[in-house]
């Protein structure tokens, strides 16, 4: 177990940050991990959920008019496939987060920014672009050196300025570390970049920071995630997210944040829901996060949780965004418009 992480962060700080962002945007209307740093833009049994689950007109959050599944449903609407234009509107209408593209983020936000702005939506924005991403897995990538890194950072946070916006930093990145599959070598550098990002994105004054902490099913011992999310910023970030782009039951989520917090003195935390309406495959057979069947869509971006800890569901994997060459996929991040009418058909909310 790590040792007691310090300085000592005052309790409470996430939750009254976020509410405060949040506060003032009016409700919007209706309705492991494999990723890509960018959005391709071509279209072309259940656990227990959580109390008080809102309904999508509860969420403050900006929706993309321009996301693979808003194309793919005006093309469908073309085509004359009517239906299945409307189940995919399950995706299309609700918010999801925007992923910085590698090369120049500023350009993809600031689009963002002035879309949201007049509307008062908070975005949902997720960071990916750390050196030696992914581990040379089917996300392999990321800036070629620290230097790189580092300006890549400041233009994804300059693109934000004071716009009201939820960073979810570098999923993958911290339990990488923990999980040995980043190389040690690369240890101090990621953890030093990781809390420069945090730094640099908190001058920003309406943006919240969430460190990405993996998910349950992938370091069974929290505990061993404490230390490193400190050393990366965790102090100064306002909490830290789970479950991104995996399938794991928002029950589960919560129990291990809980963990997670009671040993970070009371850091909140975020869940993606973007995928999890099923649980996660049955069993634990190779490559069983890589686009599994039969999955469905979660509870819908929201800030009310029902839970003290938990400052929003949010869906940080964009839905219908493939995990990679997998299960006759497209390359990771590709919009794959099949699975994502999948997930759609088989949602109940």
């Amino acid at each position: 177990m790590p040792g007691r992480p310090s300085p000592r962060p005052r309790p409470l700080t996430a939750a009254l940050g976020l509410a405060l962002l949040l506060a003032a945007a009016p409700a919007c209307g209706s309705p492991e991990a494999a990723r890509e740093s960018a959005p391709s833009h071509a279209p072309a049994e259940a656990p227990p959920e959580a109390p008080d689950q809102a309904a999508p007109a509860a969420s403050p959050f900006w929706v993309d008019p321009q996301s693979d599944a808003a194309r793919q449903v005006a093309a469908w609407e073309a085509q004359g496939r009517n239906s299945d234009a409307q189940v995919l509107r399950r995706i299309s209408e609700r918010p999801m987060a925007l992923w910085g593209p590698g090369d120049d983020p500023g350009p993809e936000i600031r689009r963002a920014v002035k879309s949201a702005r007049p509307a008062g939506r908070v975005l949902v924005l997720t960071a990916y672009n750390i050196p030696y991403r992914d581990c040379g897995r089917h996300s392999a990538g990321g800036a070629k050196n620290a230097t790189a890194y580092r300006n890549w950072i400041g233009a994804f946070a300059d693109g934000i300025g004071d716009a009201k916006a939820v960073v979810v930093l570098e999923p993958d990145a911290v339990p990488h570390i923990v999980d040995g599959c980043t190389q040690a070598d690369h240890h101090d550098e990621r953890l030093r970049l990781l809390a420069e990002a945090v730094t640099r994105l908190k001058k920003n004054r309406n943006t919240k920071v969430y460190l990405d902490a993996g998910n349950p099913a992938w370091i069974p011992d929290p505990m061993k995630l404490v230390a490193p999310l400190y050393k990366a910023g965790l102090d100064q970030a306002d909490g830290f997210s789970l479950n991104v782009s995996n399938f794991q039951p928002d029950a589960a989520g919560r129990e291990y944040g809980a963990r997670i917090s009671r040993a970070a003195h009371g850091k909140h935390f975020v869940i993606d829901t973007s995928r999890n309406g099923a649980g996660p495959l049955p069993g634990d057979g190779h490559e069983a996060w890589c686009n599994p069947p039969g999955r469905a869509l979660g509870v819908p971006p929201t800030d009310r949780t029902g839970d003290p800890l938990v400052d929003a569901y949010l869906w940080i994997k964009r839905p219908g965004e493939s995990d990679g060459p997998c299960r006759g996929g497209p390359g990771a991040g590709k919009w794959w418009a099949d699975y994502a009418l999948g997930l759609a058909a088989r949602s109940k909310e």
